[in-house]
């Protein structure tokens, strides 16, 4: 389980696009961040993840009980599944950026799944090299490359997604990932049998 740290978390705001880009000083509504879920709005059971794109604990938990998770509730319309981004680093960011670039909840989780299966991949490297790894998973995920750019040069939306990441955490009190949040009361990572035993029992309520 990786731990956040909060130093960290707030100075992403000084580097948070590959670009670079300065602030102009301009007034601007911030850009609306849409929540991605999969399963029905009334399920009786909501489970929420929060994780980053560059933990290790949460690959391994999208290559395993997510996928079981996903055949024996999601896909069946016993529970919803909302995942909340964590940023531990810019890295983690931009690839959040990549993964809504679409705006829709199936292309972010196909990208998700793209960027936890290669997560050593795309992680490795300088910054420029960790920006051209995404903007390849962005191609292969069949967004254009012009719209790739815009998305992870999108200051607004970086810092939107920054401030709704940091609001969300605290309301939470998530300190570290992932971190599951099951009718709004916390856990901590755990193996599937256990996370499925949970979700039997509220089912059941």
């Amino acid at each position: 389980m990786r731990h956040l740290f909060a130093a960290g978390a707030l100075a992403l705001a000084a580097f948070i696009t590959p670009a670079q880009a300065q602030e102009d000083g301009a007034d601007t509504a911030a850009p609306e961040i849409a929540e991605m879920a999969l399963g029905p709005e009334d399920a009786k059971v909501t489970v929420m993840e929060y994780a980053s794109f560059t933990c290790p604990h949460c690959a391994n938990f999208h290559k395993g009980p997510f996928k079981e998770l996903k055949a024996d509730y999601i896909d069946s319309g016993k529970i919803r599944f909302v995942y909340r981004d964590v940023y531990f680093d810019r890295f983690g960011l931009w690839g959040a950026m990549v993964a809504r670039c679409d705006g829709s909840a199936e292309k972010f989780f196909g990208i998700s799944d793209m960027l936890y299966e290669k997560q050593r991949e795309w992680t490795q490297g300088d910054p420029a090299t960790i920006a051209d790894n995404l903007r390849r998973i962005g191609k292969l995920a069949g967004i254009e490359a012009d719209a790739v750019e815009a998305c992870l040069n999108d200051r607004d939306k970086a810092q939107a997604l920054v401030g709704w990441y940091q609001a969300n955490a605290e309301a939470h009190d998530v300190n570290a990932t992932p971190t599951l949040i099951i009718n709004e009361q916390k856990y901590s990572n755990m193996a599937y049998d256990e996370l499925s035993a949970i979700i039997d029992e509220k089912l059941a309520e």
